[in-house]
Order: structure tokens, then C-alpha cells, then sequence
């Protein structure tokens, strides 16, 4: 009865934060950035990833197809990966959904303020219009409380788990 007791506290290898950081960080881009390219689909925004990475570079026929899209939705999933490692050495030890919101909007001004003159294929701020600035700011929105809730969830239970492992063990 003790070895099974002892048998049950050996789950598997407890995968660290910065792992979990990067699974969520790419979940969370191939979930948005693909609500992101339904939203151009059904027309509630002037832009999708496409137009970022590939229509900006290369003016040919693939560009508009849904293999354009695929892959940069695929993209921005590796891109965000990097995205989240930035919440998690920057924010990680912040609790709630706010410090995650106010993440994503300050990422969608960096990709439509700083970035813009990078990628020739999207219009200038001003001139997209209404509906693609609130679609593509509450994209943005829900990434961050996404990806931000997400890592600072697994930071807080990894070190309330650790904690409890040390006092068990007496260290």
C-alpha cells in the first residue's frame, strides 16, 4: 500500500513554465490569428496575416489563395511563441485578466502604429476602416488575456505547487 502511495505522487516530469509559455504562446496565435482570418473571410476587417507576410512582399496570384492564409496563420503561431516569452519575462508574476489586455492592446498598436511601414500591402491606420480597428483590436485584446492569463496561471500554480512540495519535504 505505500509503494502505491508512493507510485501515485510519481506523475510524469512536471513540464516547466517557459515550456507551457511557449505551447500557449502558440496556441494562442494559431487560434487568433485563424479567428483573425475568418474575420477577413466574412469581411469585418481590411487585413488578415496573409496581407502582413506574404501580400506585402510578393504580388503574385498564391498570395490571395487559402494557402497563403494556412501558412501564415502557421506564421504568426511560431511568431507568438516569442510574443509570449516577452509576457512571460515581462508580466508572468502579474495576477488577473487586465495585465493580458492591456498586453494585446499594446501589441496591436505596435503592429498597426510601429510596424505599418514595414508591410507595404496594409493601408495606413486612418485609412482602414472602423469595423477592421475594433475587429482587429478585440483580436488583439483577447490574445493578450489569452496568452497573458494563461502564463501567469501556470507561474502562480507552478510556484504555489513548488512551495507545498518543499514544506512536505521539510526543506
Amino acid at each position: 500500500m505505500a509503494e502505491q502511495t508512493k507510485d501515485q505522487r510519481k506523475q510524469e516530469p512536471r513540464q516547466s513554465v517557459a515550456t507551457k509559455a511557449a505551447a500557449t504562446g502558440f496556441a494562442g496565435g494559431l487560434l487568433w490569428s485563424a479567428l483573425g482570418a475568418g474575420a477577413y473571410y466574412f469581411h469585418f476587417s481590411e487585413v488578415s496575416a496573409a496581407s502582413f507576410i506574404f501580400r506585402s512582399f510578393w504580388q503574385t496570384d498564391w498570395t490571395g489563395t487559402w494557402l497563403a492564409e494556412v501558412l501564415s496563420v502557421l506564421i504568426v503561431a511560431l511568431l507568438s511563441i516569442g510574443t509570449a516569452f516577452v509576457y512571460y519575462f515581462t508580466l508572468r508574476s502579474r495576477k488577473g485578466i487586465w495585465p493580458g489586455a492591456v498586453f494585446g492592446l499594446l501589441l496591436w498598436g505596435v503592429v498597426y502604429f510601429v510596424l505599418t511601414p514595414v508591410f507595404p500591402a496594409i493601408p495606413g491606420f486612418m485609412e482602414l476602416s472602423s469595423d477592421t480597428w475594433v475587429t482587429t483590436a478585440c483580436l488583439f485584446i483577447l490574445y493578450g488575456v489569452f496568452v497573458g492569463y494563461s502564463i501567469s496561471y501556470e507561474y502562480h500554480e507552478f510556484n504555489q505547487t513548488a512551495d507545498s512540495y518543499s514544506n512536505k519535504e521539510g526543506v
